[in-house]
């Protein structure tokens, strides 16, 4: 089976909504890093890499939230246990603008989880927090996308 073959199959069965699923599970486990961008890379070089961007920046920041519930629920634990951590958090968050921060890390290629947790643990507002999410995964995954679409032919030319 060749790659148009391959990816025909992959473009007609999955589509945007599988790349949706797929970047939202990758997205939703904490620390643990799951291949969603090589998904993205690939269906960027199948479909158009400017939906493709989108849907991936749709279902990667709705699973960023797990990072961010994870640090609203330690919010109450930190707080008992150790309220410098907390006032400290808080005031770093107060410093900075959290939202274009927010926006300038999910926007990068590294583990975002970290980012979450302590907005979660500020308790940074959650609309924001998703929506400077999404703006800084837009902004990965369709660079991401436009890559597949420009680069996997010759990418594929190297393994030939």
């Amino acid at each position: 089976m060749d790659f148009s073959s391959l990816s025909n199959i992959l473009a007609g069965q999955w589509g945007y909504l599988g790349i949706f699923a797929a970047t939202l599970i990758s997205s939703s486990t904490i620390v643990l890093p799951l291949p969603g961008a090589v998904i993205v890379f690939l269906y960027g070089s199948i479909l158009n890499p400017l939906l493709v961007g989108l849907f991936a920046a749709l279902g990667s920041s709705l699973g960023e939230l797990t990072g961010y519930l994870a640090g609203y629920g330690g919010h109450y634990i930190i707080k008992k246990k150790d309220k410098k951590l907390a006032n400290r958090i808080n005031s770093v968050l107060r410093k900075h603008n959290p939202f274009f921060m927010i926006i300038l890390f999910a926007s990068l290629p590294f583990i975002f989880d970290l980012v979450g947790i302590i907005c979660g643990l500020s308790k940074y507002d959650l609309k924001k927090f998703y929506v400077a999410t999404l703006i800084g995964n837009f902004i990965k995954m369709t660079t991401i996308s436009i890559a597949g679409f420009y680069g996997l032919s010759w990418v594929l030319n190297i393994f030939k």
